[in-house]
């Protein structure tokens, strides 16, 4: 069971909603979007699939037990394995993210 954080290019615009509406249907997801204000939590809980997120606006660090705290900004993606302990905290300016299962 594992969690780890594809980081957006340094130095470039993030990518926009569609692109990554794109890069999710490209790969044969259908994503959702979400997003919550400043300082939410979320409690420690696991899925029974592969979660695949991208953060498209604000920030929000997941939090795992095997892999310590995972930051995510603008344009990071974020791949959780199935059974994957995880928790998270939205950043100070909120978050806004697209998510969907594998």
């Amino acid at each position: 069971m594992s969690a780890r954080v594809e980081k957006a290019p340094h130095g470039s615009d993030p990518p926009t909603s569609e692109e990554l509406r794109r890069a999710f249907e490209d790969e044969g997801m259908s994503p959702q979007v979400w997003g919550n204000g400043p300082g939410d939590t979320y409690g420690w809980h696991a899925h029974g699939y592969h979660k695949v997120l991208y953060c498209v606006s604000g920030t929000i660090v997941f939090h795992t037990r095997g892999h310590g705290d995972l930051e995510l900004q603008p344009g990071d993606r974020l791949d959780v394995e199935p059974g994957t302990e995880h928790a998270a905290t939205v950043g100070a300016e909120g978050v806004q993210c697209m998510e969907a299962a594998r």
